[in-house]
C-alpha cells in the first residue's frame, strides 16, 4: 500500500512521531511519503491508499496549516482511509483524555471532516522551546495538578509502543 503521512509540528515532537510512524509503516512493508503540512505543494493524493495526519495541539487547536490543508483537500481525503494522530500533553494523563478528545472534536466541527480513525498521542515538554509565557501556560494551565514536576525540565510522554500498535491497527483496516 501507499501511505501518505502529513504532519504539522511546533516544537518537534510531532515530527519525531511522524518520522517514527513512517519507519514503522515501512517495516510493515508499505511505501511511505512523509510531508510537512507547511509545504502543501509537495502533497499529492494520486495513488495513495491511506493518509495519516499528525498534528500537535497548542491552546486547544491544531496548527492552522493542517486545518487549512484539510479544508483544501477534503474531497481527496474522503477518498482515502484516514488516521488523525492528535498530539497533546493532555493525552499523557488519564484526567486529560476528555480534553484531548475535545480538541479533536472541535477540529472536526470546524473543518467538517471526520477521519476514519483517531489516536490521542501524548506529546512532550520542551522547556528549551518555551518563553516565560509559554512556561507559565504549560505549567499552570496544561499540566495543572497532573503530577509532573515541571522543574525537572524536558520530558517525553509519547508511548512509542502505543503509536506503533495504533498505526498497525489502522493499516489493517485499509
Amino acid at each position: 500500500m501507499n501511505i501518505l503521512i502529513i504532519y504539522a509540528t511546533v516544537e518537534g515532537q510531532t515530527f519525531k512521531i511522524a518520522r517514527f510512524t513512517a519507519e514503522h509503516v515501512k517495516e510493515l512493508g508499505h511505501d511511505v511519503v512523509l510531508v510537512n503540512a507547511d509545504d502543501p505543494t509537495k502533497i499529492a493524493f494520486e495513488g495513495i491508499d491511506a493518509v495519516i495526519l499528525a498534528a500537535p495541539v497548542h491552546q486547544r487547536r491544531h496548527p492552522k496549516t493542517l486545518e487549512a490543508l484539510i479544508e483544501a483537500s477534503r474531497s481527496a481525503l474522503e477518498q482515502c482511509r484516514t488516521l488523525l494522530m492528535s498530539v497533546s500533553l493532555s493525552a499523557a494523563f488519564p484526567e486529560g483524555l476528555e480534553d484531548a478528545k475535545a480538541y479533536v472534536n472541535e477540529m472536526k466541527t470546524r473543518e467538517s471532516f471526520s477521519p476514519d480513525t483517531e489516536m490521542l498521542v501524548a506529546g512532550a515538554i520542551r522547556t528549551g522551546e518555551y518563553d516565560y509565557f509559554a512556561t507559565q501556560f504549560v505549567q499552570h494551565v496544561v499540566l495543572r495538578d497532573r503530577g509532573y514536576d515541571f522543574s525537572t525540565g524536558e520530558h517525553e510522554f509519547t508511548d512509542w509502543q502505543a503509536v506503533a500498535s495504533g498505526v498497525s491497527g489502522f493499516l489493517e483496516t485499509v
